[in-house]
């Protein structure tokens, strides 16, 4: 595991788009895991320009979600998909053929489960895997006490999750209680994985997934034992580790 401590948002954002760039630039055909959320739109944001300002091509890429809300269409602004289209997709030249993001509406939930395992072994597994963590250890979906070999299920979000995520919807009523999640399993079976924090509430969080020990209790922490795993952190967010540097 390398932890990389960068002295802004920004500056965190642009080496974790250095890297994928490199990985995409040395194979084009690239798997690319992707994440939402507020941390990897600095990612996002310096891929498409690198797209736009140095012909940096996504047509051959194929992607893969960490997850999606049950119960909200593609179309509702809140979708992990809508995310993804609006932050990322439509400003590059992706193949929509090759991007995946699980379905929150499929009539048959588990099945699609299965499927979209399936389709990642049918791409030949995940090359980078992007990852950010919630305040309370998570990643994707996969809240405290999930299992380490956990694969992509449907997941019920814990009271603090709801909460968090209440911010984006009109009231507390309309926020998803379940989602679509891939399982740490999954994750982990990635060839490498990025994971991503900015700002001190995630302090404790980075601290105890890279500082403390290994356990379901901080899904995160599993990232220990990734063969090739990259912490990109900024100032704020690595503020409560014992060990750290300047990348």
């Amino acid at each position: 595991m390398l932890l990389i401590v960068k002295d802004s948002y920004e500056a965190m954002s642009r080496e974790a788009a250095r890297v994928v760039a490199e990985r995409m630039r040395r194979k084009p055909n690239l798997v690319l895991g992707l994440a939402t959320g507020g941390t990897p739109l600095g990612l996002y944001k310096e891929l498409i320009r690198m797209h736009k300002e140095e012909g940096l091509s996504f047509a051959k890429v194929t992607t893969f979600n960490l997850d999606e809300y049950i119960g909200l269409p593609r179309t509702h602004d809140q979708s992990y998909f809508y995310f993804m289209r609006e932050n990322l997709f439509k400003h590059i030249d992706i193949d929509p053929r090759y991007i995946h993001v699980p379905d929150g509406m499929a009539p048959e939930i588990d099945a699609h489960c299965e499927w979209y395992e399936s389709e990642i072994t049918r791409y030949g597994g995940i090359d980078v895997q992007i990852l950010g963590i919630g305040a309370n250890g998570h990643i994707a979906f996969n809240e405290p006490g999930s299992s380490l070999g956990s694969r992509t299920r449907i997941k019920t979000l814990t009271e603090q999750t709801v909460k968090d995520n209440a911010r984006f919807f009109k009231n507390m009523a309309e926020v998803p209680k379940t989602a679509i999640t891939m399982g740490i399993g999954t994750i982990m079976e990635a060839k490498e994985v990025i994971l991503l924090a900015n700002k001190t509430n995630k302090a404790e969080a980075i601290r105890a997934a890279i500082e403390g020990p290994m356990t379901a209790m901080v899904p995160a922490s599993i990232i220990q034992m990734h063969r090739k795993a990259y912490v990109m952190v900024d100032k704020e967010a690595a503020s409560k580790l014992t060990h750290t540097f300047t990348g």
